[in-house]
Order: structure tokens, then C-alpha cells, then sequence
């Protein structure tokens, strides 16, 4: 086959090595599964989706998935832990995962033979299988050394001195504390070849970090749960390939800034500020600034396109799309970047990522609005911060003091967005410094009350309470269409075990009457005694059959279909009550605005 590059050249663009991907686990009975989205639905856990393994937790667990056992997709992904870190040469906010699964099917040796092949082969990447060594899992809480993996390495040819075993830090996987876990065997690849002095010993883990792990692949046959390990019913392979990270690799570029993932925007960016590249490169500070506008502007762009995209606020999500906003239009005055510049490159990005994430492109205008509307925002917030900042150090002037105490510095952050990185510099110019530990310490405490209110978002659990609610905004929406038109389609929901929250496109309020209305005909519906079904069909006969739902797409072209009788029909990966008499008393408490376009109600049920 044509992969677009010669074999052992190495040079491959995003585009290229995501299809590639694809295509060579299809070939081998893998359904392409489409991107799930990047703010998780009912799941109250994390704010966006992590890895790729995030949405297919219950499938781990041993719920069947509609597509089958055997799985491959480009997974959009967000970390924002290190924000503060974003700006050098490795950590990034949004990544593409490539992974493919085995849900109870293959194992082991199957897995690590088609890794050998996508890697090697000169039909696929044909990277050269001298610079190429693994990991293995050593041992440990309670699970064996993997011998398996290691023995499928030695049969396939990779020879001793490049198999490293290694112990639980370094080959153990899991989702988090709770869940799915197991051993994994990592593939790194030498871009410069050779060894350290170490000789025979400069292998995975050798800290002369000429190794860079591209590949992980977890054989999840585990589940730990209260700090204990028990096996799972089936056997699961999670595997994990960051795009970027392996494009920078196979290029032999020194970070992902140099990236067809990235190129183009930084080209962009550098063509409206007053920087040539030359000085950029030369200036740790441009060019740290250059990588935090370039990452944190694809970033925005997907939270905002995303098909379950949020908006920039005070909390959740959307707290931190504003942070990376704010943060990006800070550090465009250091490049001499005008705000409006850099709102406008995002048409570059959606430019490069529109044909793999088709959602950017029917987006772009609502990404447009929203970057226009934070920096306009923001264009007020620098200006008071700046004069607030200013106060500040002349009270601490007339009191002899040269340091900002650390509640002052966090106040213009929280109150009025205003960076901390900023205050700092701008301290610093004036021959002050921040009490960082009291920021610190007053961040920590805010970032706890933020995770608190997190955990009340999407479904937070599986109690009969959360369900009942799930299945009542099934016939909510259903009454919304009935009663407003057909124009109506969710846009989000937030459940909790006391309520529930429904979001849903209409250009204008409901009137008193149309809300009596809607909750009279959910009511309806729940004293019907309906029951509710569930199957799973081809994507184009669940659209003939009337199904309807705006995560249509998140299984490819297998769905799950809850149906209500003759109210209600959806595409959905439940869970639901059996019967609508199962749901109670439905109340709407409020309908109120959501954002432009978008209604939101309030309900309980008793």
C-alpha cells in the first residue's frame, strides 16, 4: 500500500499517520469508532474527557458495547493539571489519542504482534526495528511478572538488551484510584540511535532518556476497587498513542511545536507579532509565550466546538476555558500579538483539524463568538487588574513592605480572572515578589470547593434516583419538540440524585403557559405507565425508525436506542427505569436562559 512516505524516511503528517492508524485496525476487524466528546457525559469525576480509555469505562467493565469487542478511534483529549507548565518543550492541553481496544477478545500476544507490525512493517510506518525497545511489568500487588509479553517481544525479534522489566510506577495502568487496571508492556523508540556508556544497559528507563515511549499497551484484566485488586469477568487491551507526541518522533523534531499538528498555527501566529522566528528561538521567554497562545488556542477551540462544547464562566469547564484564554491573551502581549489576531487564527486551526472533527467546522461561528466575546471581557479585567495591582503596591509602599500577601494576589484571579503570572511579573518590574504560599494555599482551597461542585455535574452516580431522573429528560425533550417544534434538540444535562438540569436550543423564553404545558405532558407520560425498551441498531435504520438524539454519532454505525412507547425514541447509552411509573411526580421549578439560542430547565421528581 501507498503510505505516503518512504519507508525509513519517517516524515508523515497528523492526517496521515491518524488514517493510517485506523485503516490497519480495521483491516483487522476493528470498528471505527467515532471521537467521543471532550467534556464527558454522566461523568462527575473529571471536567474533560483524560485518555482514550475514558468513555469506554463501563464497556471495561463488561457492559457490551453496539459496535462489538473490537475497537479503534482518534479520541479527543484534555489535561489541564499542568497548565502552569504548558510553554515548554513536552506538556500540552489538548492531545489526540489514537487507541484501539479488545473487549474480551484478544489478548496479549495479538496485540503486541499488530503493534510490532504498525510500527515496522514497510507497508505501515516502517520505523527501524533496531531503534525500537520495550517495557514489561516486573510484578507486584499481587500480579505476576509478565512473561507472556516478554516472551511474544523475544519471538518477534527484539532482542534482550532492549526489553526492560519495570515495576508498578512505570507498567502498571489504571483509570484512577476506582476501576478498570492492569499491566501494561510500553514501546519507545531512540530517535538518535546508538547507546549511553551504559552499553547493554541503556534500555527503557535508563536516565540518559533517549528512550520516548509512543506506545502503551494495558492488558486490563483488573478492577480495583476500595485498594484491592480483584480480576475482571473478561480480559480487556486499552491501548494509547498520542499523535502528536509520535509525529514529533517519526519527524525526528525536538517538540510537537514543529508538528504538522501545530506548524501552521505557529507560522500564523508569528506573522502578526513584531518577533521574527529567528528572535522567538533565541528568547526562552518569546518563545515559551509562542507555545502557551498556540496550545491554548487549539484547545479553545475544541472545548468551544466541541458537540457538547461549553462557554467560558466561573466554574467547571468552563472556568478553565477562560483560564486558557485569559492566559493565552496575557501572553500575546509579550509577542506583541494583538488579542483580535489571535482570536482570528482560530480559523487556522479549524482549518487543519476540520476534515478528522467535521463538529469545528459546524461550529466555527459559535468558536468565533466566544473568543471574541471572552477577550472583550478580558480587554476590562486587564486594565482593572492592572490599576487594582497598582493600589496594592503602593499601600504596600507607605507600610515599607515589598511582598503582596498571597490573598491579594489570589482576589484578582478569582474576582477578576487576572493571571497570576502576570501580577508576578508585573510585582517583579516594581521590585516586589508574591507570597506564593498563601496563593497557593488559597488556590488549593478553591480548587477543592471547585472539585466539590464538579462532583454534583452529569449523572454523578447509578442510584435509582439518577435514573429515574435520566429517563425523565428523554420525555422532557420529547414534550419540548411536541410543544415548541421540531427545531428543539438538547444541548446538555446536569443530574444529580436531586435534580435535574435540561438544556435545549430555542431562540426564545417559554411562556408560563408552555411550561404547564411540557410538565403536564411528561406527567402524562409518567402516569401511562409506559415501559421502556431498549435495542441496538444499524445508525441508518435507527434514523429511519424515527430515533433522534445529538450524540447519534458516539458509537459509529451501531447504536443503542431507548424507546417509550410512541413518546419517545433516542439514541442513548442509558441507564433508564423500566417503566415511566418508575419516574414519580416530574416539577419544573425554573426555565431560565442558558446562552444565546439555549433555554435551560430545572426539575425535580418525587
Amino acid at each position: 500500500m501507498d503510505t505516503g512516505h518512504t519507508p525509513g524516511s519517517l516524515k508523515i503528517d497528523g492526517d496521515r499517520l491518524r488514517s493510517l492508524y485506523l485503516k490497519f485496525f480495521a483491516e483487522r476487524g476493528h470498528a471505527v469508532i467515532p471521537s467521543a466528546s471532550v467534556i464527558p457525559e454522566n461523568d462527575p469525576s473529571v471536567l474533560f474527557t483524560t485518555a482514550g480509555m475514558h468513555p469506554l469505562v463501563p464497556y471495561l467493565m463488561g457492559q457490551p458495547h453496539p459496535a462489538g469487542t473490537r475497537l479503534v478511534d482518534t479520541q479527543k483529549c484534555i489535561r489541564t493539571n499542568d497548565i502552569e507548565e504548558v510553554g515548554d518543550a513536552t506538556h500540552l492541553t489538548f492531545f489526540e489519542m489514537l487507541g484501539n481496544w479488545s473487549l474480551g477478545d484478544y489478548f496479549k500476544e495479538e496485540s503486541i504482534t499488530w503493534s510490532w507490525e504498525f510500527l515496522t512493517s514497510p507497508d505501515w510506518l516502517a520505523i527501524p526495528k533496531e531503534r525500537i525497545a520495550v517495557s514489561c511489568f516486573g510484578g507486584g500487588l499481587g500480579v505476576e511478572r509478565d512473561e507472556v509479553s516478554y516472551q511474544v517481544w523475544r519471538k518477534l525479534g527484539v532482542p534482550e538488551e532492549r526489553i526492560a522489566f519495570l515495576g508498578i510506577e512505570d507498567n502498571w495502568w489504571a483509570a484512577g484510584d476506582e476501576g478498570p487496571c492492569g499491566p501494561d508492556t510500553e514501546i519507545f523508540y531512540n530517535p538518535i540511535g546508538g547507546t549511553c556508556e551504559r552499553g547493554t544497559d541503556c534500555r527503557p528507563g535508563c536516565p540518559c532518556n533517549r528512550w520516548v515511549e509512543i506506545w502503551n499497551n494495558v492488558f486490563m484484566a483488573y478492577s480495583r476497587s476500595a485498594g484491592q485488586i480483584s480480576e475482571l469477568p473478561k480480559r480487556n487491551v486499552d491501548t494509547g498513542m498520542g499523535l502528536e507526541r509520535t509525529l514529533a518522533v517519526l519527524n525526528r523534531v525536538e517538540t510537537v511545536y514543529e508538528t504538522s499538528s501545530f506548524r501552521p498555527i505557529v507560522e500564523a501566529l508569528i506573522a502578526k507579532g513584531k518577533f521574527s522566528e529567528a528572535e522567538i528561538r533565541a528568547t526562552p521567554a518569546l518563545l515559551r509565550a509562542l507555545r502557551v497562545i498556540s496550545d491554548h488556542l487549539r484547545t479553545s477551540v475544541f472545548v468551544i466546538g466541541d458537540e457538547r462544547g461549553t462557554t467560558p464562566s466561573n466554574q467547571g469547564a468552563g472556568y478553565v476555558l477562560r483560564r486558557l484564554i485569559r492566559r493565552a491573551i496575557r501572553f500575546c502581549d509579550t509577542l506583541g500579538i494583538q488579542p483580535t489576531d489571535w482570536v482570528e487564527t482560530h480559523k487556522v486551526v479549524i482549518g487543519l483539524f476540520g476534515d478528522a472533527y467535521p463538529e469545528l467546522r459546524q461550529n466555527a461561528e459559535r468558536i468565533a463568538h466566544e473568543l471574541t466575546l471572552e477577550y472583550k471581557r478580558f480587554d476590562t479585567t486587564l486594565k482593572t487588574g492592572i490599576r487594582l495591582l497598582g493600589k496594592e503596591i503602593e499601600d504596600l509602599k507607605t507600610q515599607n513592605q515589598n511582598v503582596l500577601p498571597g490573598e491579594a494576589a489570589f482576589k484578582l484571579y478569582d474576582t477578576y480572572g487576572f493571571p497570576i503570572e502576570f501580577t508576578r511579573e508585573l510585582a517583579d518590574e516594581q521590585g516586589f515578589t508574591v507570597d506564593m504560599a498563601g496563593y497557593e494555599r488559597r488556590f488549593a482551597e478553591h480548587r477543592e470547593a471547585s472539585k466539590t461542585e464538579a462532583a454534583k455535574s452529569g449523572l454523578a452516580d447509578l442510584s435509582e434516583e439518577s435514573v429515574r431522573y435520566h429517563t425523565a429528560t428523554h420525555l422532557l425533550h420529547a414534550a419540548l419538540r411536541e410543544i415548541l417544534g421540531e427545531h428543539v434538540m438538547q444541548k446538555g444535562s446536569n443530574i444529580t440524585q436531586e435534580r435535574m438540569r435540561f438544556d435545549f436550543s430555542h431562540p426564545a423564553a417559554m411562556t408560563k403557559e408552555q411550561v404547564a404545558q411540557a410538565e403536564q405532558w411528561v406527567q402524562s407520560a409518567i402516569d401511562a405507565a409506559i415501559p421502556v425498551t431498549n435495542e441496538v441498531l444499524s445508525l441508518e435504520d435507527a434514523r429511519k425508525k424515527g430515533a433522534i438524539g445529538l450524540f447519534s454519532d458516539k458509537y459509529g454505525n451501531q447504536v443503542s436506542v431507548y424507546t417509550i412507547g410512541d413518546k419517545s425514541m433516542e439514541f442513548c447509552g442509558g441507564p433508564h427505569v423500566q417503566n415511566t411509573a418508575d419516574i414519580g411526580k416530574f416539577k419544573i421549578q425554573k426555565e431560565q436562559s442558558s446562552s444565546a439560542g439555549v433555554r435551560r430547565i430545572r426539575a425535580v421528581i418525587g
